[in-house]
């Protein structure tokens, strides 16, 4: 699953990490992100430390078997990470999938956690690269997911969505235990708050937040790849 930050990609982590069958991964590329781009970012040099750091090797763990012999693994990737020598391109035995959201709220949201200088910290442009990418290698188009609508109806498109990626539907999936997981990066203390005190999907989204200013310009040079990808989203 490819997202940019602040996607309820977290919680997607959580729902699927909530089914017996299921293992997940949390930003394995992070720490090389960190360590190539000098990214300020809360718990870097943490995370740097933590994680492998080489983009060859997280290639290859994340392309070997599931942990823990489970039949299905849900990896949480985000593309803005991809910086280094590795790309979709090196996944091609996966089946991938792209999680949305508006821009007004990752922008606002994404303000309250970290400085946010520039669009592509939020990833949208790389995100629709990866999707037109898919799209020309398989000849498909591959599953696009809102976050609005998750939150409107868990459910209705989470069992849609398991229908297109054939895997069975599991309720498991619309609750989790509270507090932090095993699988979540060292970076989670300060990014997973709000997910940690939750235990399933949040209410239904209430009106897009405004913004005006610089955060207004980020909002406005995301919207076109958002509004790109939204086209293909699935509905309940």
């Amino acid at each position: 699953m490819w997202s940019g930050p602040r996607n309820i990609s977290t919680a997607m982590m959580r729902s699927f990490g909530a089914r017996s069958d299921c293992a997940v991964s949390d930003e394995p590329f992070y720490g090389a992100f960190l360590l190539d781009s000098g990214e300020p970012h809360p718990f870097a040099k943490e995370t740097i430390a933590d994680m492998d750091c080489d983009w060859a090797n997280v290639v290859a763990t994340q392309s070997g078997p599931a942990p823990h012999g489970k039949p299905i693994w849900y990896q949480k990737h985000m593309p803005h990470h991809m910086v280094g020598p590795v790309s979709i391109a090196d996944f091609p035995h996966h089946r991938h999938a792209f999680l949305i959201r508006a821009p007004e709220r990752v922008v606002a949201s994404y303000r309250d956690k970290n400085e946010l200088r520039q669009p592509e910290a939020l990833g949208f442009a790389k995100l629709r690269q990866y999707f037109d990418f898919e799209c020309r290698r398989t000849g498909c188009t591959p599953p696009v997911v809102d976050s609005d609508e998750i939150l409107s109806d868990p459910r209705g498109v989470l069992s849609k969505l398991c229908e297109v990626l054939e895997i069975e539907w599991n309720e498991q999936m619309l609750a989790w235990q509270q507090g932090p997981q095993p699988e979540d990066g060292v970076w989670g203390k300060h990014w997973y708050d709000k997910v940690n005190a939750s235990t399933g999907f949040g209410p239904p989204p209430g009106a897009l937040p405004e913004l005006d200013g610089a955060y207004r310009d980020v909002t406005d040079a995301c919207r076109d790849d958002y509004e790109a990808l939204k086209k293909f989203a699935i509905s309940a």
